[in-house]
């Protein structure tokens, strides 16, 4: 593969036009781009392929084997540095630094490229493998203290999941797989979406003059990573909580309250979402010439997407809460019940607060107004649609 900077040396640069030079700067610098994105992508990639397979040929490694015993040091020094005497401490202080950690790997090439096409990608990535850390680690935790009390070797990384095989519990309960997976879904849905659209725009509005400045910029992935962290505490506590400790009906009234909102707000974010894009495609492709979308969810609300994210962060935090408010999971975390509240309801309060004061509506609304603001339409939109919560009847 050649430098993507090779074609510097093969003409006279600087001798050329200035309006041909900053064509030629631009394409050149894209290309440049490419090179260190695609690097990047590249090494995690065969990263994560011998990870796999390795796994494959030695599913259970025999603890003299090298690779055994570099796994079984990382695995060990990880639990020692989190060993908490607190479960919820021993889960959201490593998931935590995980979620800064990724978005930390992303924002590196992203500054010295000055590419913003990476950000939301990055976050869902980081929703992911945070949620599946705070679910694992406690299993793998318990896993191996009971190992190492057995003075038994380490296992391999699925035995977490085969815990309850081989003990006759389980090893999570099914709130907890049922919380991760709603956070997975919509995590790997939205950054679908959102990548999707960065793609076929070529760059995100929103950063052209964030990410020109590096400490700027680097202050927005440390944002996503607070973003994630927050938005996910309720999701982590429950997680944290030992399957022995769960106690109480099968099916408690949060629990249905709690799904309901979450199915009703993924699924009012996901047909806005969808009307908007068909919307824009419908507009390049000259099928009509509206100036800005004012129909289907759109006339109800200005920001249904919004609408529908707040509602399912509710969900989430709902469903938490009521398993949090049991007496034996106050017992096992330390909590009280007004620290459950808080530790739930920080995250739809902190999305309501990021949707609708700083990033979301704010970012928006200014830029909508600067482009439509003079036109009657609009303003008669405006001024009878709602801003976030919808106007059904």
């Amino acid at each position: 593969m050649s430098s993507p900077f090779a074609h510097f040396q093969q003409c006279n640069f600087f001798q050329t036009p200035s309006s041909t030079r900053r064509i030629l700067f631009s394409l050149r610098y894209r290309r440049a781009e490419l090179f260190v994105l695609k690097f990047c992508h590249q090494s995690v990639l065969q990263s994560f392929r011998s990870s796999v397979s390795h796994c494959i040929r030695y599913p259970c490694p025999h603890p003299n084997h090298p690779t055994s015993t570099h796994t079984m040091t990382l695995l060990q020094s990880l639990l020692h540095l989190t060993n908490f005497k607190n479960p919820l401490l021993q889960t959201l202080v490593p998931s935590v630094s995980a979620a800064f950690a990724i978005q930390t790997a992303f924002a590196i090439p992203s500054i010295a490229c000055q590419s913003d096409r990476f950000y939301d990608f990055s976050g869902s990535l980081t929703y992911l493998a945070v949620t599946a850390l705070s679910l694992y680690l406690p299993a793998l935790r318990s896993r191996h203290a009971t190992l190492t009390s057995s003075q038994s070797p380490l296992p391999h990384l699925l035995s977490p999941f085969l815990a309850g095989t081989m003990t006759g519990a389980p090893a999570f309960n099914w709130r907890q797989v049922v919380l991760s997976g709603a956070v997975s879904i919509w995590a790997t849905r939205l950054g679908a979406y959102l990548f999707q659209r960065v793609l076929e725009e070529g760059k995100d509005s929103r950063f052209d003059e964030i990410k020109t400045s590096a400490p700027r910029f680097w202050g927005a992935f440390m944002a996503q990573a607070t973003w994630v962290s927050v938005c996910l505490m309720p999701v982590m506590a429950v997680n944290a909580v030992p399957a022995a400790a769960f106690a109480g009906p099968a099916l408690r009234v949060t629990d249905v309250v709690g799904l309901g909102l979450y199915v009703g707000g993924i699924v009012f974010e996901v047909v806005a979402d969808r009307q908007k894009a068909r919307w824009m495609r419908e507009k390049r492709e000259k099928v009509h010439d509206e100036v800005f979308l004012s129909s289907g969810l759109w006339a109800k609300s200005r920001h249904p997407n919004y609408f529908g994210e707040l509602t399912l962060w509710t969900g989430i935090a709902t469903t938490s809460v009521g398993i949090l408010l049991a007496r034996p999971v106050q017992a096992v975390l330390g909590l009280s019940p007004q620290a459950a509240l808080a530790l739930c309801y920080v995250s739809p309060a902190f999305v309501t607060f990021l949707l609708l004061k700083v990033s979301g509506v704010p970012l928006s609304e200014k830029k909508y107004d600067r482009k439509y603001g003079d036109r009657k339409d609009y303003q008669e939109w405006k001024r009878d649609t709602p801003k976030c919560f919808p106007k059904f009847f």
